[in-house]
């Protein structure tokens, strides 16, 4: 697979420096903007095309926020993952709602951020365990997202499919134990073939999946 091809808007020199020193010994990803803030970013993107772009919030000229609007407007095709310091659920709907694809805090370990630039140009999307099954709900209403890149389908059985809705209902393992007449140690073998069979690395991400290909409605 050839790198994915990144941006990186943040306003504040320092860290842009240090996440350029993680990510440039990483032979996945291949660094070729950094901008300053939102307006930077989109007059770099004309001459030189990216895959991922990571989007700090605050900025001047232009914020996070309204570059997002843009980009997806005007780069379809770039995934935007905000990476903020504000570890708050508004900024992480508000960002969503603008077509960002994750929200990392900016204190996430270089091999998260890594994960995470690699995952959502693969799959489109990345949450981690800070994006809550209830918050997702939101974040996938119709009015708050643009359409998402179609999701691989996979085969799954009926006590799968069982055990993929109860888990969206936010059932925990005994409670679904306890619905379907199962042991707790069944339930977590399905959940741990769900991830297996989907590729999904958390529950978020098993919620995603369901809600994207029509698995449960919201």
């Amino acid at each position: 697979m050839p790198p994915v091809r990144l941006a990186i808007a943040d306003d504040h020199q320092i860290f842009r420096q240090g996440l350029l020193a993680c990510l440039r010994e990483c032979d996945a990803i291949d660094v070729l903007i950094e901008a300053v803030n939102g307006r930077d970013l989109l007059d770099k993107m004309q001459a030189t095309p990216v895959d991922v772009v990571l989007m700090d919030i605050k900025m001047p000229m232009m914020d996070g926020m309204k570059a997002t609007e843009a980009l997806r407007q005007k780069y379809t095709d770039t995934q935007v993952l905000a990476l903020s310091m504000f570890d708050d659920d508004q900024y992480i709907l508000n960002m969503m709602r603008a077509g960002a694809a994750g929200y990392l805090l900016k204190n996430a370990a270089p091999d998260e951020i890594i994960e995470a630039v690699t995952t959502v140009q693969h799959k489109g999307y990345y949450f981690n365990d800070r994006v809550s099954v209830a918050l997702i709900k939101k974040l996938v209403n119709p009015q708050a997202l643009p359409d998402p890149p179609p999701a691989a389908q996979v085969d799954l059985n009926e006590r799968e499919l069982e055990v993929l809705t109860l888990i969206c209902q936010e059932y925990t393992s005994a409670e679904i134990a306890d619905q379907l007449c199962l042991s707790t140690r069944t339930v977590e073998g399905y959940r741990t073939r769900l991830f297996e069979k989907i590729g999904a690395k958390n529950t978020v991400g098993l919620v995603m999946y369901a809600i994207r290909n029509g698995l449960i409605h919201v």
